[in-house]
């Protein structure tokens, strides 16, 4: 059995949690067979990693090693992108063209994202797996493709089962050898050692003295909740080092570089510890959907006031006229002095937060799809999936 210090070492790998541990010992079990392996765990924990180690130590180690990002590639041209097209097959096709389970015969490729496939799409898909078979678009003659097939996800494919957006025979088929990385909050011994790599890089880079961590700050490092996971936690030793002109970094200066957990809490106290799971992500949506609703209520509140004294009317960011009361209500309804409370709209159900956190998302981005996306830690394709479902109108 292959030592995981010279697999960590041979690919960056930093870390000493047990379950960041057991993860790379699956996949180098896994590694010599032509099983199916499905990695699983959040956005930024490193998932991209396990395909390597697994081409690396297996018998297709010399040849070919192909990675598709599915959620990048346009629905109407990921089957010519992954199985390729013939010369004609659609309005710009010059010439034939092999695909990516072509390119790789004999080798390994890895389906990142493989949740945002469409179901056609996941129909050809099943079929490489069942048989090695695949059809050119445009073409009737069938192919024949050796490949092992490793998938990424950040989703929760069971929920996308049940919702209809992902094949239940093909999960099975890809999920032949699962391995779940872990999340960063979940290995917090790791976070003081990323860092210090993260910081050094950039010294390295730039010629400049490394900074370090106080034991509080280190403390306060480790007890982050880290949405972002290790690519968030990169680009806060990124931005320390850049920015800081002292190179010891207390608590103070620290929680300058932490965003604030959902909306309006401060980063987790030392020793202090969050719920984790999708309870926890619903709580914060729910609080930031609260404080925004609680903004535009008061900027709409000050804006009555000034109307009805008189004021000039300032220049919104948008019509607000959509917010203005009715005709049968009177200026008495909104009295200056009234209090704003914090509770939360009764009745208001899941795919309700969500539509509205995605509609302030696109309002605060100017509508750009790209930007409101990476705010709320999902696919530009994600978002435009969600965007169909809850029937929201771009603006």
């Amino acid at each position: 059995m292959t030592d995981l210090t010279t697999v960590k070492q041979r690919f960056g790998i930093i870390g000493t949690s047990p379950l960041l541990d057991r993860a790379l010992e699956v996949a180098l079990r896994v590694a010599p067979t032509d099983l199916s392996v499905l990695v699983t765990g959040e956005s930024g924990v490193g998932k991209e990693f396990f395909p390597l180690v697994i081409h690396a130590y297996s018998a297709r180690k010399h040849d070919k090693y192909i990675a598709v990002n599915c959620g990048a590639i346009p629905e109407g041209t990921i089957d010519s992108e992954l199985f390729g097209h013939e010369k004609g097959a659609f309005t710009g096709a010059l010439e034939a063209r092999k695909g990516y389970f072509e390119e790789a015969d004999g080798g390994t490729i890895f389906l990142d994202e493989v949740a945002e496939l469409p179901h056609p799409t996941q129909a050809r898909l099943l079929r490489v797996l069942q048989t090695g078979e695949f059809i050119r678009v445009g073409s009737s003659k069938v192919q024949k493709t050796d490949v092992r097939v490793v998938a990424a996800t950040n989703t929760d494919l069971s929920e996308a089962i049940t919702t209809g957006r992902f094949r239940e025979d093909l999960y099975y088929r890809l999920n032949t050898v699962p391995i779940a990385v872990p999340a960063l909050r979940e290995r917090p011994q790791d976070v003081s050692l990323l860092f210090r790599k993260f910081a050094g890089d950039v010294a390295t880079q730039y010629r400049m003295p490394a900074v370090t961590l106080d034991p509080a700050a280190r403390q306060m490092l480790e007890n982050y909740y880290w949405r972002g996971n290790i690519r968030q936690l990169k680009n806060v030793a990124e931005q320390i080092s850049a920015i800081e002109q002292s190179r010891v970094i207390t608590p103070e200066i620290l929680a300058k570089y932490l965003p604030q957990q959902g909306a309006g809490a401060p980063p987790l106290p030392a020793g202090a510890r969050r719920a984790d799971g999708d309870s926890a992500t619903e709580r914060e949506l729910l609080y930031k959907v609260l404080f925004d609703m609680r903004a535009d209520i008061n900027d709409l509140k000050r804006m009555m006031s000034e109307l009805m004294q008189g004021a000039p009317r300032p220049e919104p960011a948008h019509d607000i006229k959509g917010l203005l009361p009715s005709a049968a209500q009177t200026p008495a309804d909104y009295a200056v002095s009234e209090d704003v409370t914090d509770e939360p709209p009764h009745g208001m159900t899941k795919a309700e937060m969500q539509r509205e956190q995605i509609v302030r998302a696109l309002r605060r981005n100017n509508g750009r799809r790209r930007d409101a996306a990476a705010e709320l830690f999902m696919s530009e394709r994600t978002l435009y999936r969600k965007i169909k479902e809850l029937g929201i109108e771009e603006e």
